[in-house]
C-alpha cells in the first residue's frame, strides 16, 4: 500500500495522521511488514518509477497538517483547501494546491525557525550534500526553465559548466533553499513515522528501481554514467521484450547505464543509493533484478521494445561490491519476467529471496508451476498479486484479457484451473482464498496488496504496464479498515504462525 493511497492529506496520501492510523491497523491485525512503492519525487506520468531523483523524497508526501502543528503554516492557510476526490489522486489539482503551501512553509521556516531547528537543517544539508546540492539546483533550474527537460536548458547550465553552476546557484538561491527545506521536512516526517512503526514491530519494505529517469538530477549531474549522445539525449533505452503484458514488449525509455564507468569508483553511486535506501527502510525490493545479470537494450527512437537485444550486466562483481560496502543485504530480488538459470544462480549465490505472484500460477506461463504454492521454496516472498497486476477480484471477474497477451480462451482455462487448484466453492471470496493460499505456504514472507484485503475490483488497480497516464491514482476510503477486517487478518496471521 503506497503512501499516496492513504485517505486525507489534501488530495494525496501523506506522512501525516492517516499514516499513523494505518500503522495502528497493521499492528492490531498482526501484520509485520508495510511495503510501498518508491517514495522519490515523481515526474513523467506521476510514476514512482520516473523520478527527478533516486535519493530525494517526494514533497507531495509531506503532511501539511504536521506543518501546521509546527507553526510553519497557519490554520487559515488550509481552511480554503479545494475539494479533492476521495477514491483517486488528482495529481494536477493536488500539486496546484500543495506546492504554494510548501513554499509558504519554507518562507516561514527561514523567517522564524529557532537556532536549534536551523542547526538541524544545516546538519541535514551537510550530511546529504552528496546528492542534495545537485537535486535542489536541478529542481530550481527546471522550474526557472518552465519545467522542460534539462536537455532543453541553456547550454552552459545544461552542460554544468562551473561558471554557470555558480551563477545559477546564486540567482536561484531562494528556490534552492526551499527545495532543501522540503527534503529536510520530508525526512523529519519520515523518520518520525518509521520510529512509530518500529515501536509496533512493523518493518518498512521500500523499492529500488533498477533505472532512473532521464529527466533527473542523477542523469544531469552524472552524464558520464549513462549512454547519452553529445546533446545529453539517451542513445539506447531500457525496457523488456514481449511478455505477459504486451506483445510488443515494454518500452520504459530510461537511459541505460555505462556499467564500465562504475568500475573505477567501485560502484560508488550505486553503493550510495543502496545505503540511502536502507537508511529509509528495513528491507528493499530490488526492481527488475534480472537486469543486473543481463538487460534488454533498445535503440533510442524505437516505437516499441521489439528491436532490442540482451546485453550482459554487471552481475556478481556489482553485487559483491554492494555487499562489501553495506553488509548483508536485506533485499528482495524481483525475479519476474524472462528469468534464466543464470539469473536464479546470481540471486541464490547472494542469498536474496525472490518473488512469486499467485495470479501467475494458473495460466500458460512457462514459470507457472513455480508460482503454485505446493512448489514454493522458503526463500521467497509470496504475493497474491503486485502493483502491475489487476486486483485479485478484478483478475477473477475478467472475462477477457485486455491487460495482457492472453486470449479469452486462455482466461477461461486459467480460471477453470485456478478454481480446481484452490478448491474454490461457489460462495467463496476469491481474494480471501488467495490470501489464505500465500499465508499458508512455506514462503518465509507473504505480502498482500491492500486492494485484495478490501476485496476491490478493477477500478482499484494501481498500474497498467505499457500505459503512460491514469496510473498510480488509487486511494482507499476512510473507515474502510474496520475492526472486523483487522480481526480477520490477525486470525490468519496467528493460524499460519506469521
Amino acid at each position: 500500500m503506497h503512501f499516496t493511497s492513504l485517505p486525507g492529506g489534501h488530495g494525496v496520501g501523506d506522512l501525516g495522521p492517516r499514516a499513523y492510523e494505518f500503522a495502528d491497523f497493521l499492528a492490531a491485525a498482526g501484520q509485520k511488514v508495510w511495503q510501498f512503492l518508491p517514495v522519490n519525487p515523481t515526474g513523467y506520468g506521476d510514476s514512482p518509477y520516473q523520478c527527478f531523483s533516486a535519493f530525494a523524497g517526494n514533497p507531495l508526501l509531506i503532511s501539511l497538517d504536521r506543518l501546521r502543528e509546527q507553526g510553519r503554516l497557519a490554520t487559515s492557510d488550509l481552511i480554503h483547501a479545494p475539494h479533492f476526490p476521495d477514491d483517486a489522486v488528482d495529481y494536477a489539482a493536488c500539486i496546484d494546491f500543495k506546492m504554494p503551501m510548501l513554499r509558504c512553509a519554507a518562507k516561514n521556516f527561514f523567517a522564524t525557525a529557532s537556532a536549534f531547528d536551523r542547526a538541524k537543517f544545516d546538519e541535514f544539508c551537510e550530511t546529504s550534500r552528496f546528492w542534495l546540492n545537485d537535486y535542489a539546483l536541478f529542481m530550481a533550474c527546471k522550474e526557472a526553465h518552465g519545467g522542460v527537460t534539462w536537455t532543453s536548458w541553456d547550454s552552459p547550465i545544461r552542460k554544468r559548466e562551473p561558471c554557470a553552476l555558480n551563477e545559477w546557484s546564486q540567482k536561484l538561491e531562494r528556490a534552492v533553499l526551499a527545495y532543501k527545506y522540503w527534503q529536510f521536512e520530508f525526512f523529519q516526517q519520515w523518520n518520525s513515522l518509521k520510529n512509530y512503526c518500529s515501536q509496533r514491530a512493523i518493518r518498512f519494505m521500500g523499492d529500488v528501481p533498477i533505472y532512473v529517469a532521464h529527466d533527473s538530477a542523477d542523469v544531469w549531474a552524472h552524464p558520464e554514467l549513462f549512454h547519452l549522445d553529445e546533446d545529453g539525449r539517451a542513445s539506447v533505452v531500457s525496457g523488456v521484450p514481449p511478455d505477459y503484458f504486451s506483445a510488443t514488449g515494454q518500452l520504459w525509455g530510461s537511459p541505460i547505464y555505462r556499467w564500465n564507468k562504475f568500475v573505477a569508483s567501485g560502484y560508488k553511486w550505486w553503493i550510495d543509493r543502496f545505503q540511502a535506501s536502507l537508511s529509509l527502510c528495513d528491507y528493499v525490493r530490488l526492481d527488475h533484478f534480472r537486469g543486473f545479470e543481463a538487460y534488454w537494450e533498445i535503440p533510442a527512437g524505437e516505437a516499441t521494445a521489439i528491436n532490442g537485444r540482451w546485453v550482459k550486466g554487471p552481475g556478481e562483481e556489482f553485487l559483491r561490491a554492494v555487499k562489501n560496502a553495506c553488509g548483508e543485504l536485506p533485499v528482495v530480488a524481483e525475479n519476474l519476467g524472462v528469468i534464466t538459470p543464470a539469473v536464479e544462480k546470481l540471486r541464490k549465490d547472494f542469498g536474496l529471496p525472490g518473488m512469486t505472484l499467485l495470479q501467475f500460477a494458473f495460466g500458460n506461463d512457462p514459470q507457472g508451476p513455480s508460482f503454485r504454492p505446493h512448489n514454493y521454496e522458503r526463500d521467497i516472498v509470496a504475493y497474491t498479486g503486485g502493483h502491475d497486476n489487476d486486483t485479485t477480484v478484478g483478475w477473477w471477474n475478467s472475462s477477457g484479457a485486455s491487460d495482457s497477451t492472453r486470449t479469452a480462451e486462455d482466461v477461461r482455462k486459467e480460471h477453470e484451473f485456478a478454481a480446481d487448484y484452490l478448491d474454490l466453492k461457489d460462495d467463496s471470496e476469491i481474494n480471501w482464498v488467495m490470501i489464505r493460499a500465500v499465508l499458508g505456504s512455506v514462503a518465509d514472507m507473504a505480502i498482500v496488496p491492500l486492494q485484495d484485503v478490501l476485496g476491490l475490483g478493477n477500478s482499484a488497480r494501481m498500474n497498467f504496464p505499457g500505459t503512460v497516464s491514469g496510473n498510480w491514482r488509487w486511494r482507499f476510503s476512510a473507515g474502510a479498515l474496520d475492526r472486523e477486517l483487522s480481526e480477520r487478518l490477525h486470525h490468519l496471521a496467528n493460524l499460519y504462525n506469521r
